[in-house]
């Protein structure tokens, strides 16, 4: 499979259109004969990229105090917890921070808070909070954080993610591909004879279909 993912990714590069911007590079998988009504058949994978990212990963997190100011030296961004009640609110900032961060992390105590406030934004983007205890490094958390894709299917058939950006080398994003691969496929009780398709695409670009190998 490592060949024919490796071709796609080249030729998504070819074939896409030079950007005034770092583009991301997705993958994209369409799975058939599953059960996603079931939520154990779903596929809800956060997967470490063994090249990293490519590109600057936001993390902000729900905190005050001591864990505030350790957040903030560990470069993560830090909200206000008093102000999660008026996020809710206001549906428009709301999606707005959504869309600007990556991930978000909370002290215990807010998770309560954010779920009931904003748990309608951030859950169906697949970004709810992380909770992070008092004796936990934020910092090793930020750091793998950086690395890390988030792959799910809730109950749709055809689900994507992304595995790099342009910036990166076509080995490098191979090897980030396969990682995707292996743990997606992994996860499908029939392995590939789940999998109806699956396409590589720069954010903008054209779709390339990967041949897959049974």
């Amino acid at each position: 499979m490592r060949e024919m993912i490796q071709q796609a990714i080249q030729q998504a590069l070819d074939e896409a259109p030079e950007r005034k911007f770092v583009e991301t590079i997705e993958i994209a998988f369409t799975i058939k004969d599953v059960d996603l009504k079931n939520p154990a058949n779903r596929i809800q994978e956060e997967i470490r990229l063994p090249n990293g990212r490519g590109k600057d990963i936001s993390i902000a997190m729900f905190a005050s105090g001591e864990m505030a100011t350790k957040a903030k030296d560990a470069g993560v961004h830090v909200i206000d917890p008093t102000t999660i009640e008026d996020l809710g609110s206001n549906r428009q900032r709301a999606r707005k921070i959504a869309k600007q961060y990556d991930f978000f992390l909370s002290e215990v105590p807010h998770m309560g808070n954010v779920g009931r406030y904003l748990g309608q934004v951030l859950g169906p983007r697949g970004k709810m909070p992380r909770p992070v205890p008092p004796v936990m490094d934020i910092g090793a958390l930020s750091s793998g954080l950086r690395t890390t894709t988030s792959i799910r299917s809730r109950d749709k058939i055809t689900f994507h993610g992304a595995v790099g950006s342009r910036s990166q080398s076509v080995e490098e994003l191979t090897d980030n591909t396969m990682a995707v691969w292996t743990r997606v496929v992994g996860k499908l009780e029939r392995g590939t004879n789940n999998l109806r398709s699956c396409y590589i695409k720069t954010s903008m670009g054209p779709s390339i279909k990967v041949e897959v190998v049974n």
